[in-house]
């Protein structure tokens, strides 16, 4: 075998051995057990087949076999087909001294209440939402008047004593900053999804960006024209972009250069918990060649308050991800040093929907 055969059995967490044409080779207890399927049963079949995994994955995985790359996939419902999937991460790398191998690794999470989600865990999260909403409203009141006194305070110092009451001033913004993206996961109004016209609005964030927190990068626009309209809401799709752009410009500290890509691909869908599929063939990247991301952080990159800067906030990407999510859509990342690529999956606009303006 081609890994260490004690080794191999002793992981603790689900594996498949998989060879470049995404056949399973092995697979460890820990995956048979999970998947419920003997070793007998699943070599020599495609991944893709025998391995029922609530995300278009086909496509980011072959670009990472491509080159060499690992592949991180969050919170995704993976099972056999048989029985209740269950919600897990996902890794992909290449095995050492081997081209073209791949090991697949499943990491179940556990959820409470997971057989009730659509009841208990969505009050749950309504719950915790409105009490940050509400934490955040009543801390913004007494900073606005910390940071008038702060002000008033400041008017009335020399010049060389000022340095305090500017310090509280600037930290007094900097946490009502921070309160007003905590109000915004409070939003549960649903989007307002309308035919929207991709590139409008790339547009419109490539040229925000490039005379603010972007000016000091190179934007590179591969737009596929011919691409039809998603149903979005054109302000989140704008706020998501944003904070994209945002985030791989902040990572090239110095320049760098952003690549906008757009395409068309017709093979991929998303298998919802219920067994229905969407279809989502509009994609869009945001590419650049900054550090990538802290491999730490890979597999938490869109969890809240999860953040690869000392003074991040940990919410931009959080966002983003219940943006998208809210739109129908999903998104994934795949970062490697000198390459990060965020691509966004959205479902075509109906035939039957009056083309309406951004």
């Amino acid at each position: 075998m081609i890994v260490d055969t004690a080794l191999w059995s002793s992981l603790p967490v689900p594996a498949l051995l998989l060879a470049s044409d995404d056949v399973i080779v092995a697979s460890n207890p820990a995956a048979e057990s999970f998947l419920n399927m003997s070793s007998r049963a699943l070599t020599g079949q495609r991944l893709w087949e025998k391995v029922m995994i609530d995300a278009p994955l086909e496509a980011p995985f072959s670009r990472a076999r491509q080159n060499h790359t690992s592949l991180f996939v969050n919170d995704v419902d993976v099972g056999s087909g048989e029985g209740v999937p269950m919600l897990c991460n996902l890794q992909f790398s290449p095995l050492q001294g081997a081209d073209d191998m791949m090991i697949m690794m499943i990491s179940p999470r556990e959820i409470v209440g997971r057989i009730n989600q659509n009841q208990s865990s969505e009050k749950a999260a309504k719950s915790a939402i409105g009490m940050a909403e509400m934490l955040a409203h009543e801390i913004k009141n007494p900073l606005a008047g910390i940071t008038g006194a702060a002000q008033l305070l400041s008017m009335g110092l020399a010049p060389e004593d000022q340095e305090m009451t500017d310090l509280i001033v600037a930290e007094s913004r900097r946490i009502v900053k921070l309160l007003e993206q905590v109000e915004q996961f409070g939003n549960l109004r649903p989007p307002e999804r309308k035919p929207v016209n991709i590139h409008d609005v790339l547009d419109r964030a490539r040229q925000s960006a490039a005379v603010g927190f972007g000016a000091h990068m190179l934007f590179v626009e591969d737009y596929d024209p011919s691409l039809p309209q998603t149903l979005a809401d054109a302000d989140q799709l704008l706020q998501v972009f944003l904070n994209l752009l945002k985030n791989a410009s902040e990572a090239c500290k110095d320049a760098g250069t952003i690549r906008l890509r757009s395409f068309y691909d017709a093979s991929l869908r998303v298998r919802r918990s219920d067994g229905t599929q969407d279809r989502l063939p509009l994609q869009v990247e945001i590419i650049d060649d900054g550090p990538g991301l802290p491999p730490k952080i890979a597999n938490d990159i869109f969890e809240p308050f999860i953040s690869g800067r000392d003074n991040g906030t940990g919410l931009g990407l959080a966002l983003v991800s219940k943006l998208i999510g809210d739109a129908g859509g999903w998104i994934s990342v795949d970062s490697v040093p000198g390459r990060t690529v965020f691509r966004i999956s959205l479902p075509l606009a109906p035939k039957d929907i009056t083309t309406g303006d951004i």
